[in-house]
């Protein structure tokens, strides 16, 4: 795209790095993107580190989804700093560029080298921003953001661990449609450990001498918790359920039908369609899985649903490529285990499957769900593709970007 021409639309991306930057691109009516400007958050990312796993240097350092969100009235973006957990809010100008606001604490003490401030949801309602943590015991903590978008740390928090699970890994935060709920995915009930060549640890002993996995919702049914909104954003007790398959890492929701929603399952490597009820409640149809004869699990993980409702992209972690489905009514079904070629990292990166990856994470579908935005930072690149009628993707643009690092996709 030639900088003089008038861009169409925005999209941005945090870096993650120790000084963390918020990247804007110009996005281009062919789908093509340019770098505007990259703005300080003011805080600090993990850098090259993954506090989740603590490896010295992994892509998808939070397990995450959502640690960038722009509002639905387009005026503030906000972003999240894990490696000191805070947030950040900018100001969105007419021509999408940002102007620092506000930068606050979330009130999470950092242990160790870096926080897990990874995930965003906001009810404009009652002016209140969730910030969702790694690990807990308060997953869940409040900032109300005023008219100006300056913020100020709440002292609720909330937490998705159990009495038997006190060390349960949460994924991401999502605000129903209707702003009653919010929902929680997570991915394992304990951190997986590593084997001294580096490879996780995908089962816990038991008291009793037998194995367990450490994955969520495998087999024990309270995967996805979902709490009550409170006038006052204040959530109520959380509803803990059946995820219906292995790591419900993603729920989102649908345009046109707001009581339904698509999980992503990142060790049941698959989709399912599931509904929220007006209590709250969940409930979920049947795994559609992907080919997974790459090894498992594919760590099937980020979603974008197309504006229409038809069409769902899932990105594959363990897979380096992202798959497409089609939505008919109640049913999801498979189009392309492999909607997109496999885009190679460095070589240097192994996914929990043991293949190597070029770890693809957040990825963002524009608002004419023309154009799909993945990030594969172990290949250090952005890359854009057109969605083609029959689900597939074709690749139109690339931007370079920070290694390993970077995190959080979110565009107008």
């Amino acid at each position: 795209m030639e900088q003089g021409m008038q861009p169409t639309g925005h999209l941005y991306i945090q870096t993650n790095e120790v000084k963390n930057f918020v990247i804007h691109y110009a996005r281009n009516e062919d789908g093509t993107i340019h770098e505007v400007e990259r703005i300080a958050t003011g805080g600090a990312g993990s850098g090259v580190y993954k506090p989740i796993s603590g490896q010295e240097s992994a892509p998808n350092a939070f397990e995450a989804a959502g640690s960038v969100i722009v509002t639905a009235d387009k005026r503030f973006l906000f972003a999240t700093n894990g490696g000191d957990n805070s947030v950040s809010s900018f100001g969105v100008g007419e021509d999408g560029k940002l102007t620092l606001i506000d930068v606050k604490r979330t009130g999470n003490v950092v242990a160790g080298r870096s926080g897990t401030a990874k995930s965003l949801a906001y009810v404009p309602a009652s002016g209140t921003l969730y910030v969702l943590h790694s690990f807990g015991p308060d997953h869940i903590r409040l900032m109300s953001v005023d008219a100006d978008g300056k913020l100020k740390a709440r002292p609720e928090g909330y937490t998705i661990n159990t009495p038997d699970k006190p060390l349960r890994v949460s994924t991401m935060i999502v605000l129903s449609p209707d702003e009653k709920f919010i929902v929680v995915g997570t991915t394992f009930d304990q951190p997986a450990k590593a084997n001294p060549d580096g490879s996780p640890i995908l089962w816990a002993d038991q008291p009793d001498g037998s194995k367990k996995s450490v994955a969520s919702n495998a087999p024990d049914p309270d995967g996805i918790i979902v709490f009550p909104v409170r006038q006052d954003g204040s959530l109520a007790e959380g509803l803990f359920q059946d995820g219906g398959g292995g790591s419900p890492f993603y729920p989102a929701f649908l345009h046109h039908r707001p009581q339904h929603f698509v999980i992503g399952y990142a060790v049941a490597d698959g989709v399912a369609l599931a509904t929220l009820g007006e209590d709250g409640k969940i409930a979920t149809g049947p795994v559609v899985k992907i080919d997974t004869s790459a090894g498992l699990p594919s760590e099937l993980c980020w979603l974008a649903v197309s504006p229409d409702d038809q069409w769902v992209f899932a990105t594959n972690f363990g897979y380096s490529n992202i798959s497409s489905f089609r939505i008919d009514g109640d049913v999801i079904s498979l189009v392309h285990s492999s909607a997109s070629p496999k885009v190679p990292g460095d070589g240097t990166f192994r996914a929990l499957n043991g293949t190597v990856s070029s770890g693809p994470s957040d990825n963002w579908l524009t608002p004419d769900g023309g154009f799909l935005y993945q990030i594969y930072a172990n290949a250090s690149k952005l890359i854009g593709y057109a969605v083609q009628a029959d689900g597939s993707l074709s690749e139109v643009t690339s931007a370079e970007i920070p290694y390993n690092s970077p995190q959080g996709l979110a565009g107008f």
